[in-house]
């Protein structure tokens, strides 16, 4: 059995450290694209539709959003963070919209800091999903650790996300991912709610979609590339040259999330989809869902509408919600499932 190379209070900093990093120094994909700007909506000059109608609500794992919205895993750990989840789950309540948190490893080896991720309190009808990096089933961790995350936060699914390229660059990163997809297989089967399966920033393919898929996992984040690259984010806080090479040489590495929503939506018609990578404003949100989509995450616009106010992360929501809005309005379908099948996105590269 492993054991784990960094110890609480080790990753207790990094998570201060992601914070600072994201918001302060440029580690956005620059070579790589979400893949997103491949595609126009056709306009509708004359939608026959009153916008006040227009409906962008829906179901995903059992619950109701009023829009297709997921706030993406961030944060925790922290008093920075805690605060800032605090805030995101306000948010993420009053419009009932998905909200996910960063890691728990820190809450399961450092307990004191649980109550930073614990904010069911304030989201008390929101589909909230715990998180835990897979490769963590490789290193003791095991049911019990995954059912803790779970109950920290009141879960409705577990997020299990896979950051091989992040653990390679990472000082001291766990790499060991040898025999995880039948671990996931044993805890889909042992969980009392759905696992979901995320990458970080690299996307997931179809093939792998299909192994997941296989083993029992209920919902892919696709999570691909184009936004943050977590390559870039562990080169700013490298502590050897060779840990800053990699970093920079992989910066741009990974699937576009376009690519990714459209390869496995090929493979699996039927199976819950979230998009996250890159996305950065409601036209997005309503390209990745005319694309196969249920629902999709961001993460960068809401943490930095979080570090600014409770106003700004309002004034997000309502923008976002007004981009999503206008799309279905200039494109002539009332809800989201006639946007999925007008074929009114067209690929123009």
């Amino acid at each position: 059995m492993n054991v784990p190379n960094n110890n609480s209070d080790q990753t207790q900093s990094r998570k201060a450290e992601h914070i600072r990093i994201c918001l302060e120094e440029d580690v956005q994909c620059r070579q790589i694209t979400n893949g997103l700007e491949r595609y126009r909506f056709t306009h509708f000059c004359l939608p026959e539709l009153d916008r006040n109608d227009i409906d962008i609500s829906t179901n995903f794992l059992g619950k109701r959003l009023g829009a297709p919205l997921l706030i993406s895993s961030m944060t925790g750990g922290t008093e920075q963070a805690g605060m800032i989840n605090q805030r995101l789950a306000q948010v993420a309540q009053e419009y009932k919209i998905a909200m996910g948190v960063g890691s728990q490893r820190v809450a399961v080896e450092k307990p004191q800091v649980a109550e930073t991720f614990a904010v069911r309190k304030y989201a008390p009808d929101v589909l909230l999903l715990a998180n835990l990096g897979a490769v963590q089933l490789n290193y003791k961790y095991g049911f019990e650790e995954c059912l803790r995350v779970v109950d920290i936060l009141e879960a409705d699914a577990l997020i299990l996300h896979l950051n091989p390229l992040q653990e390679c660059i990472q000082s001291q990163g766990d790499t060991n991912f040898r025999g995880l997809i039948d671990k996931i297989a044993i805890l889909c089967f042992k969980l009392p709610v759905p696992v979901i399966v995320k990458e970080v920033g690299n996307g997931i393919s179809a093939a792998m979609a299909e192994k997941l898929l296989a083993a029992g996992v209920r919902a892919i984040d696709v999570a691909g590339a184009g936004g943050t690259s977590w390559a870039k984010v562990e080169s700013e806080r490298a502590d050897n040259d060779l840990q800053r090479r990699l970093g920079k040489t992989f910066a741009d590495w990974g699937i576009p999330t376009a690519e990714c929503i459209t390869n496995i939506r090929a493979i699996a018609p039927h199976v819950p989809l979230i998009a996250s990578g890159g996305l950065r404003h409601g036209l997005d949100v309503a390209m990745a869902i005319a694309l196969g989509a249920d629902i999709a995450g961001l993460a960068m616009p809401f943490l930095q509408a979080a570090v600014t106010s409770e106003a700004a992360l309002v004034d997000l929501v309502e923008v976002l919600i007004a981009e999503i809005t206008t799309v279905l309005f200039c494109t002539g379908n009332a809800t989201l499932d006639r946007l999925k099948h007008s074929g009114s996105l067209q690929r123009i590269q």
